[in-house]
């Protein structure tokens, strides 16, 4: 696939635009397993002043979970797959919340009831069903997510070990798009980070603007043209940033 390997350099002049989970934090086999370190933060904000501002979080995650729970309202924030955008402190930027996402966590309740391991997580403008702990149900559950998306009109977004059911209309490369026509990111060369399939539409709009795509983890087919091989190897590219 002939991916490149990006360089102590590679990140100058950017607007940087970083997925969160299995990018900059490691995935953990629920959700809510997740932590955020310090030092962590302190790197973001360090390589957010080298760049004049130009650095966002774009996540599957909600804006609310990202400041609240993480610790990260201090960044601008793309959250929702690209349906929340916020700058740092100030309101969320989000369409109301679609009835049929309420209807669609009903069913998928029932559905996870007698199949240990599955579990169901709420979003603020989505709801995920995680098969990560038991993978013997991969099939089952997408089944019942392409069925439940055609019943509701929501969109099956396909991730790591899940499926998440939300309104359609935004993905992640819209909201890269959208931050890269407001200040600070304006001018900036964007490059985007991350690791999963939602990550694609975030790559191919970077390419767009000419800018990069860098897939974390190991080789598939993708639309970035770098890669680097986990969650440390991120970070000790954002340790050597200019």
């Amino acid at each position: 696939m002939g991916f490149g390997t990006p360089t102590a350099g590679f990140l100058a002049g950017a607007a940087l635009f970083l997925d969160f989970d299995g990018t900059l934090v490691e995935l953990t086999p629920t959700p809510d397993g997740t932590r955020v370190d310090g030092p962590l933060l302190t790197l973001l904000a360090e390589v957010r002043a080298s760049l004049g501002g130009r650095l966002a979080i774009v996540s599957g995650r909600s804006i609310e979970v990202l400041r609240g729970t993480f610790g990260l309202g201090d960044f601008w924030l793309a959250g929702s797959h690209g349906l929340e955008l916020a700058a740092p402190h100030l309101d969320i930027e989000s369409p109301a919340r679609d009835p049929a996402i309420d209807e669609a966590q009903r069913a998928l309740e029932v559905f996870v009831a007698d199949k240990p391991g599955l579990f169901v997580e709420p979003k603020a403008l989505g709801v995920g069903l995680h098969f990560r702990p038991a993978p013997q149900f991969q099939r089952a559950c997408e089944a019942f997510t392409e069925r439940l998306a055609r019943e509701t009109g929501l969109v099956n977004q396909h991730g790591k070990m899940m499926y998440e059911l939300r309104p359609g209309g935004a993905d992640k490369g819209t909201a890269i798009g959208a931050l890269l026509q407001r200040t600070p990111f304006l001018g900036g060369r964007p490059i985007f980070f991350g690791d999963d399939l939602t990550d694609e539409a975030g790559f191919s709009e970077v390419v767009k603007h000419h800018g990069a795509g860098v897939l974390v983890g190991p080789e598939r087919q993708s639309a970035a043209q770098y890669r680097l091989e986990d969650v440390e190897a991120v970070r000790a590219l954002l340790r050597a940033a200019p």
